[in-house]
């Protein structure tokens, strides 16, 4: 039994259907993952998905990175998860948001939950050993558009001043993908916070360019609170947005 337990540890994150290709039949493989549950040397994530305990530390031989890639066909880590993975999270969240082709049930396993993101989008990914991520620059736009999966505008902002290397013309080929205007208002505006980044006019140009003509809130979740408007790019941000950029620091000023 510890031979099959061998196998499963060095594929550390596996399905039924991974077993059935290892051992060689369905029957043989549903018994020695039941003796080997039985035995604490594999745990159940959720229906169809397993991992190899660790006889080190007794919790899972797969990273909860690894888990979120083995969810669904095509997954892969994206929004705040993705950007700590690349290191380049303010915070660590007990939340891992996995963008999905297929829908799956959320759940908790080890302390993490993790969160679908239900999405037909296969361009801008990544593949490391086996990890899929979103490449850094769908996952700046992602968390663009999506300030709730990202913990907030202030951790967004905390993030991008960590990045500091961006693909300018793959920005503008992935927001030619998302054809969405309130992301083209947003990443104009906000990446002009931040001049290290090397983003060029011709960037803000397109920005401009596929804005389209509405106003809008940066955020929803700050319509109460004292704002600014901004015309060149129609939107109505929080007054105090560059303080939210360094705490205790000099705030960064836009470059538009």
């Amino acid at each position: 039994m510890i031979k099959h337990y061998e196998k499963l540890l060095q594929l550390k994150c596996f399905t039924h259907q991974d077993s059935i290709h290892l051992f060689g039949d369905a029957k043989k493989a549903g018994n020695i993952l039941y003796e080997l549950k039985k035995k604490g040397l594999i745990q159940s994530v959720r229906r169809n998905l397993y991992v190899a305990v660790s006889l080190e530390t007794h919790g899972s031989a797969a990273s909860p990175f690894e888990i979120a890639s083995s969810i669904t066909d095509g997954c892969c880590l994206s929004h705040h998860s993705a950007f700590e993975f690349y290191g380049l999270a303010n915070q660590v969240f007990t939340d891992i948001y996995v963008s999905s082709p297929a829908k799956f049930r959320e759940f908790t396993f080890e302390g993490r939950r993790y969160h679908c993101v239900r999405t037909a989008r296969s361009f801008g990914l990544e593949k490391y050993h086996k990890i899929r991520v979103t490449d850094l620059e769908r996952t700046i736009l992602d968390g663009l558009k999506d300030f709730d999966k990202i913990g907030g505008l202030e951790e967004l902002l905390r993030c991008l001043a960590m990045v500091t290397l961006v693909r300018e013309q793959v920005l503008i080929d992935y927001l030619g993908h998302y054809d969405n205007c309130f992301l083209a208002q947003k990443a104009g505006y906000l990446l002009s916070f931040f001049p290290h980044l090397k983003l060029s006019e011709p960037f803000f140009e397109y920005c401009r360019q596929h804005k389209g003509e509405s106003s809008r809130y940066l955020c929803h979740d700050t319509k109460n609170a004292p704002k600014t408007f901004i015309k060149e790019w129609n939107l109505c941000v929080p007054a105090d947005i560059t303080e939210w950029i360094q705490e205790g620091g000099d705030a960064f000023v836009p470059l538009h």
